[in-house]
């Protein structure tokens, strides 16, 4: 069984995946901010209440707000930045990247739990593959219904094995 990632094992580096969404965020913002993970390894920092304040006013002229609000979301909703937020001893961190103040007991409790909702959506088993259908009827063209409808409904199968 895995030990839960709620223990203390240090800081939670970041996966390709992670810098992925890091430079997306960037790629929106007029420079980038060294509070995201800039290659594989480095490590995730919870970001200090707040923060989005310092961050909107970063976006480039011809960006949507939204546009950065999604990739930041993806960002912080990522098991990673959970990770990083429910070890014991987290800290929150500037737009610099300096840690400013430790996580509430809350907020680490509640990533804890998100992390245990995603343990529990993946665990649970794919729904099984519905059972093919038969094949529809085959269809019949315009003179096979007339020659139907002229035997009296009966199918043409029997007209034949006659």
């Amino acid at each position: 069984m895995e030990e839960p990632r709620t223990t203390n094992r240090g800081p939670i580096v970041a996966t390709a995946l992670d810098v992925k969404k890091a430079e997306a965020i960037n790629s929106l913002l007029v420079h980038a901010i060294d509070i995201l993970p800039s290659k594989p390894g480095d490590i995730i920092r919870p970001f200090a209440l707040g923060l989005w304040n310092e961050i909107r006013p970063l976006l480039k002229p011809d960006m949507s707000v939204m546009s950065l609000r999604r990739a930041t979301s993806s960002f912080l909703h990522s098991k990673q930045y959970y990770f990083a937020c429910a070890q014991p001893d987290s800290m929150r961190h500037d737009i610099a990247g300096n840690p400013i103040e430790q996580l509430s007991d809350e907020d680490r409790l509640a990533a804890q739990k998100r992390l245990t909702a995603l343990r529990q959506v993946q665990a649970k088993p794919t729904a099984p593959a519905a059972e093919p259908k038969s094949p529809p009827p085959p269809t019949l063209n315009k003179a096979e219904l007339i020659r139907a409808s002229l035997l009296g409904g009966r199918k043409l199968s029997d007209r034949v094995a006659r």
